[in-house]
């Protein structure tokens, strides 16, 4: 008989299967308490990394849809639940399990599809969503700033054949008006001297 603790237990699973774009199970066998926290800090606020219980992580698994984690789980089990870039998160476990050869990561799940250990890795590799965002806003860009150059140039041109920049001869032009208006009051007063 299920007890109330397993089924909140099995609830909360649940949820972070439901709440999260990716999911990568591992295994973490000879991880000291330091190295998990080091983990967890490493992955970052969108990344939940829970030690799980391989039983109910299978009733939630089964209950949230995901099919990425049947037959894997055996062995001390965690899973990172990704809610944010799992190219980032993706990366940061890789990197970890380079330098702490106790973590293995198995498989994983992104956006629905089963990834294998490889593919994870392949996920890994990729380049993070900020520079990728960062590449198409500078070729977004560089159309924009070639047009500003050739209107800039057709600027200087149009100066260059006019003799003088447009803007040094505008305030000539409103000067010589008023000098004209003066001369014509100064010459009647001169006349009735």
């Amino acid at each position: 008989m299920a007890t109330p603790t397993k089924v909140s237990a099995v609830a909360e699973i649940t949820n972070d299967f439901k709440e999260s774009n990716a999911a990568v199970l591992t295994e973490y066998r000879g991880l000291t308490v330091a190295q998990l926290k080091q983990l967890r800090v490493s992955l970052g606020q969108d990344t939940k990394f829970a030690v799980v219980k391989n039983t109910l992580t299978a009733i939630a698994a089964k209950e949230a849809g995901v099919e990425a984690f049947d037959g894997q789980l055996a062995g001390p089990t965690a899973i990172a639940f990704i809610k944010g870039d799992a190219v980032a998160a993706a990366k940061s476990l890789t990197d970890f399990a380079k330098t702490n050869k106790q973590l293995v990561i198995k498989t994983g799940y992104f956006e629905g599809k089963a990834l294998n250990a490889s593919e994870v890795a392949a996920l890994a590799a990729l380049e993070s969503r900020e520079l990728q965002l960062a590449k198409v806003a500078g070729v977004l860009k560089a159309p924009a700033a070639a047009a500003a150059r050739i209107i800039d140039a057709l600027r200087l041109k149009l100066e260059e054949e006019n003799g003088a920049p447009a803007a040094a001869e505008a305030p000539a032009a409103e000067e010589a008006p008023a000098a004209e208006a003066e001369a014509p009051a100064d010459a009647p007063a001169a006349e009735e001297n």
